[in-house]
């Protein structure tokens, strides 16, 4: 027996659920399958939440023939398998080829795709759940529509929860009853994916008690087999660097409670290498020089929470990350590096002062012979004026004091000594 997910995949649009913005009354993606005109498409989103569903039901709208391809095994040679089918009384309306996963094909696959493509012997759905602007070919993109599927709310996974039980029941001619809040609990913990969803109550309903004749599905069997399961996370994908970015903005901009909430995405799935390595960035990139004295704070925690490993990771890391989003902040030094690099990429590279060269002698054709340094703690405040940039940069200034406390005061201290 095929799994609850695709014995209940829906036949319709309307019976689809999440994806509204897509699908819903007079909503692009809704609009062109009702032309009956299918254009090559590019879906992009997350597992679970639709892309095989739809591309199904618009192969059924256009009488097309639809054939599957998961990239991850398919070769060249079963695309033109599938081509050569065009000619044939199987492939007389035409040939919709639905490629699940299409960034595991490589460029010369892709290529070979794209001849099938521009003769019209193929109408190409493909998905994927990276961005397809860095791996699909670009004139596989030029030709198609991308549409994003998005994260299904967990109010419309509710309504698949409960009609899986229903099929379940109709079944195996039983009545399932569930706890209070157990629908909600599963489509809640499966973060959007209605196939894992579906799932959860094939495994739950298994699982079940038998009560007055009825099985119950409790609370206690759904959390235990849903645990962990709502953490969309794959190191080498989209989700992994949305979740570090959500991690450093919200450190950034001084919310410890979402800084705390991203923490915990990465410490759940396993990921304490970049946590730590996120969060040192943090503290130097945007805390800085408002508040120096946290970068050995920071360290330190990092290097408590790699002696100890996770759990109890979690511990010093909790503390170093509130510290980072409720310190002040400071991106001054940062952006005088960036503006100092700049200036190399562009060229501004000019001969080091004489004065600080690391040499003490001169070469007989120069004209005016001796170094000349002056060494700032033989003057008053350890402090003299003299030039340390090259001459093509000598009037530069990358390094503005940021408006912190902190560095305020490094402001006026040499503000004081220079006007001296």
């Amino acid at each position: 027996m095929p799994p609850l997910a695709d014995r209940i995949r829906p036949k319709t649009l309307d019976d689809v659920v999440g994806q509204k913005h897509l699908i819903g009354e007079n909503k692009p993606l809704r609009r062109i399958i009702e032309s009956g005109e299918i254009p090559n498409m590019v879906f992009y989103g997350p597992s679970g939440v639709g892309k095989t569903t739809i591309a199904s039901i618009i192969a059924a709208s256009t009488n097309k023939q639809l054939r599957k391809l998961n990239a991850t095994t398919a070769s060249t040679s079963d695309i033109k398998d599938i081509a050569a089918e065009v000619d044939t009384f199987s492939g007389v309306n035409g040939i919709l080829l639905y490629l699940d996963e299409i960034q595991y094909f490589n460029k010369k696959q892709q290529q070979t795709l794209l001849e099938f493509i521009e003769n019209g012997s193929i109408t190409l759905i493909a998905s994927t759940t990276e961005n397809p602007y860095f791996y699909v070919y670009n004139a596989i993109l030029s030709r198609s529509t991308v549409f994003e599927f998005k994260t299904i709310d967990a109010f419309e996974v509710e309504r698949a929860v409960t009609r899986g039980f229903e099929i379940v029941s109709a079944e195996q001619g039983c009545e399932y009853v569930l706890e209070d809040g157990t629908a909600k609990y599963i489509a809640t913990a499966c973060g959007g994916d209605v196939r894992k969803a579906l799932n959860a109550v094939e495994l739950t309903a298994l699982t079940a008690e038998d009560s007055d004749g009825r099985k119950l599905v409790t609370m206690e069997s759904a959390m235990s087999l849903t645990q962990k399961s709502a953490l969309r996370y794959d190191k080498d994908g989209d989700s992994h660097y949305d979740i570090l970015s959500g991690f450093q903005k919200s450190m950034r901009g001084s919310d410890a409670d979402a800084a705390l909430y991203y923490l915990a995405r990465l410490l759940e799935s396993g990921d304490l290498p970049s946590a730590c390595r996120r969060l040192m960035v943090c503290a130097c990139e945007d805390v800085g020089l408002a508040y120096p004295q946290l970068l050995p704070i920071v360290k330190a925690c990092v290097d408590m929470a790699n002696a100890v490993g996770l759990p109890e990771a979690r511990i010093p890391l909790a503390d170093a990350v509130v510290m980072v989003a409720t310190a002040p902040k400071s991106n001054s030094a940062y952006l005088a590096y960036d503006k100092a690099a700049a200036d190399i990429r562009a060229g501004k590279v000019g001969d080091i002062p004489r004065s600080l060269q690391n040499k003490h002698y001169d070469g007989a054709d120069r004209a005016v012979k001796g170094q000349f340094y002056k060494y700032p703690h033989d003057y008053p405040n350890h402090w003299v004026e003299q030039q340390y940039l090259p001459d093509i940069l000598k009037n530069e200034v990358y390094y503005e004091f940021g408006d912190n406390k902190n560095e305020q005061a490094f402001r006026s201290y040499w503000e004081k000594i220079k006007k001296k």
